[in-house]
């Protein structure tokens, strides 16, 4: 028998020391079998079960007064054939260490987000996402997922056995079991070029249809108060990768992304009326650069600097008007927001609950810095998205309910026939789970 990982109560607080709670246990199972158990035990005796990966969601998602679990130590590489890019991986297993192991294979992701210090199990669950007009979100490259279920069961998820079930599971907001495995679909490693540049915004936004299609992965970032983007454009190259130098490296990830963006902000926070001042001074501190590495280093940027957001799917062609409807709201009520809103795009899908089910989406995401009002912002900006039709990303903050998130998933009867497929009981529910999926 393994060694039994001991469990404990404390305080279980996220990423942005905005959400937290006081599980009545929190336990770091050793293997599969002992999370089965704990699972199964907490079930019979009426206990609720959430899993938390790294933190990195907004929402309450992970909260729970019952068990905690915590599946640091089911992470790695589990199997992997190369010729078919099939990997194997622990759901516990961070992105970021996930990425060191497939460039050990010479494999690679297809598409990732900009963080990477997430759970895989975790970036599925949330529907989590990269940017690129022809490339699906993460959970578009799962072809297999082992479940643990109430009673303690394993259930093997495929393509091949239970299609309707794993296009549930793929984003299933940790409501259907706990993801132990993962089987993902990987590609041959390979180089991007990244190339960053300061433009103007309004050219942006009018040319936005074109650039998503003639870049492989393409985003931009805006703050409210400024009339310019930093536009990023990742392409595949042959070119050898010439990745920027410690100290280059060091400058902008840590110094200007963070330190500088850390010391602007908390100016702001303490003098509001200085944000549209602040906001063109960064504006004008962006600047271009053009580097090529391996891909997964090309997309994920380092994140220091804490705040809250929420991110919205729509329809793609909706994308230009949705932002330049945000930014009139902040600028005609004078809100105080220093962050920058972020555009990205993402091809559709077939996971029953992705904000991208069936649609090609423009996600726009909206932040505000640690321990500043946040409500009234976010919800101006969730009455925008709510005009197109907008799907909130399941790992940020929003203020929908089931009954109105159910009629924007046109597989909205097939996910909750699933869910009491895999979980009657609903051993994986909680307050958050309630509000978004329903009893």
């Amino acid at each position: 028998m393994p060694r039994r990982t001991a469990s404990a109560p404390g305080e279980w607080v996220n990423w942005a020391g905005d959400q937290r709670c006081r599980p009545d246990r929190i336990v770091r199972p050793a293997s599969r079998e002992e999370l089965a158990e704990t699972v199964a035990a907490a079930a019979a005796a009426g206990q609720k079960v959430r899993v938390a990966g790294s933190g990195h969601s907004f929402t309450e998602t992970a909260l729970t007064d019952g068990v905690m679990l915590r599946v640091e130590a089911l992470g790695g590489v589990l199997d992997a054939d190369p010729g078919t890019g099939l990997v194997k991986v622990g759901g516990g297993t961070v992105l970021a260490d996930l990425n060191e192991e497939l460039a050990r294979l010479g494999l690679a992701m297809e598409n990732l987000g900009d963080i990477d210090r997430q759970t895989i199990s975790g970036a599925i669950s949330t529907g989590t996402h990269g940017t690129g007009a022809r490339l699906r979100n993460i959970s578009a490259q799962v072809e297999g997922l082992e479940l643990i279920l109430g009673d303690g069961s394993v259930r093997h998820l495929s393509v091949a056995t239970h299609p309707e079930l794993l296009r549930a599971a793929r984003v299933g907001v940790g409501a259907l079991g706990v993801i132990t495995a993962v089987t993902l679909r990987c590609v041959p490693a390979f180089t991007l070029l990244r190339v960053d540049s300061p433009q103007p915004r309004e050219e942006v936004l009018d040319s936005f249809a074109e650039r998503a299609e003639a870049h492989e992965h393409f985003e931009l970032f805006t703050f409210p108060y400024d009339d310019s983007a930093l536009v990023l454009e990742r392409n595949r190259t042959e070119e050898r990768p010439r990745p920027r130098g410690r100290a280059a490296a060091y400058l902008n990830d840590v110094v200007f992304e963070n330190w500088a963006l850390g010391a602007l902000a908390g100016t702001g926070k303490l003098a509001p009326r200085t944000i549209p001042a602040l906001s063109r001074l960064a504006g004008r501190l962006a600047s271009g650069s053009r580097t090529s590495d391996r891909s997964d280093r090309v997309f994920a940027n380092e994140r220091r600097v804490r705040f809250t957001e929420m991110e919205y799917g729509v329809p793609r062609e909706h994308g230009p008007e949705a932002v330049r409807r945000v930014i009139e709201w902040v600028r005609s009520h004078r809100y105080p927001v220093f962050f920058p809103i972020e555009m990205r795009v993402a091809a559709g899908d077939d996971a029953c609950l992705s904000p991208s089910h069936e649609r090609d989406t423009a996600y726009i995401a909206v932040h505000q810095y640690r321990g500043m009002e946040w409500r009234p912002y976010f919800k101006a900006v969730e009455a925008i998205m709510d005009e197109y039709g907008g799907r909130p990303h399941w790992g940020k903050r929003h203020f929908q309910t089931a009954a109105t998130r159910a009629p924007r998933y046109p597989a909205w009867a097939e996910f909750q026939r699933a869910r009491d497929v895999l979980d009657p009981g609903r051993t994986f529910s909680n307050e958050y789970t309630k509000r978004v999926l329903g009893p």
